[in-house]
C-alpha cells in the first residue's frame, strides 16, 4: 500500500533532511500520510465513504503506523514533507494476536458494513507477498503540495542504501498505476498486476534487487 507523488512535470527540486520517524513525529506524519492518500484509490477503497471518510483515510495512515512503527525502519523529514514507513525482513506479517489487537482501528477505517469485505482484500494481497527475505515498503507519501520535488526519492533513500549495502531485496504494491515510473526509477520492476478481490482496485507488485 504506497502512494507517491506522480512524474507528470517536475518542480523544483527539494533537498530535505531526512531522519528516523520518532514517536513525538507520530501525529504529524499521519497528517502528512492522510493528505497523501487522500486520493489514493486503494485506500478509499478501504475507508467507508461517508461524512467521516477524511477522518478514515487518516485513521488508515495511523493503522499504518501502528503495523510496523516499532521494528524502527519509519522515516521522515525535518518539516515533515514526506514519509517512508518500513518493516525489516521477517517482520511484515502480522500474527493472530496482533491481527485482534488492531481490529478496533481497522473498524474505525472501514466501517463495520465493510470489515469482511476489506479484510477478505487485504487477505488476497497478502497472499500475493513474496516469502524471500525483503525490506518491505509498507507506506510511502509526499505531502500534497511538496509532490513532484524529489522527496519521495530522499526519503526512500536511507533504506534502498541499506538493501544494496545488506545484498537485500524490497518489495512494494503501488496503488496508482502512474507512479509506477517513479519506483522504477528507483530500481524496482512490476512483477505482477493484480486485482484487489471484492471491488477493489488494481494494484501493481514491485520487486527491486539489490544494486
Amino acid at each position: 500500500m504506497t502512494q507517491q507523488e506522480t512524474l507528470s512535470e517536475q518542480r523544483e527540486h527539494l533537498n530535505v533532511n531526512v531522519r528516523k520517524a520518532t514517536q513525538a513525529d507520530l501525529p504529524e506524519v499521519i497528517n502528512t500520510l492522510g493528505r497523501a492518500f487522500d486520493d489514493d484509490p486503494l485506500i478509499n477503497w478501504m475507508v467507508a465513504q461517508d461524512a467521516n471518510r477524511q477522518r478514515r483515510v487518516r485513521d488508515a495512515m495511523d493503522l499504518s503506523q501502528r503495523m510496523v512503527f516499532r521494528h524502527g525502519e519509519c522515516y521522515t523529514t525535518d518539516g515533515y514533507y514526506g514519509a517512508a514507513l518500513w518493516a525489516p525482513p521477517g517482520k511484515w506479517h502480522l500474527g493472530v494476536l496482533a491481527q485482534l489487537r488492531l481490529t478496533p482501528s481497522l473498524i474505525r477505517v472501514t466501517g463495520w458494513k465493510r470489515l469482511a469485505a476489506v479484510s477478505a482484500g487485504v487477505s488476497a494481497i497478502e497472499r500475493k507477498h513474496p516469502h524471500d527475505d525483503h525490506y518491505y515498503l509498507f507506506v510511502l507519501g509526499t505531502d500534497t503540495v511538496h509532490q513532484g520535488k524529489g522527496v519521495g526519492s530522499q526519503v526512500l533513500r536511507p533504506v534502498l542504501e541499506r538493501c544494496d549495502r545488506e545484498h537485500m531485496p524490497a518489495y512494494l504494491e503501488s496503488s496508482k498505476e502512474k507512479n509506477v515510473p517513479f519506483y522504477e526509477r528507483n530500481g524496482f520492476k512490476v512483477r505482477e498486476r493484480f486485482e484487489v478481490p471484492n471491488g477493489g482496485p488494481p494494484i501493481w507488485l514491485m520487486w527491486r534487487e539489490p544494486q
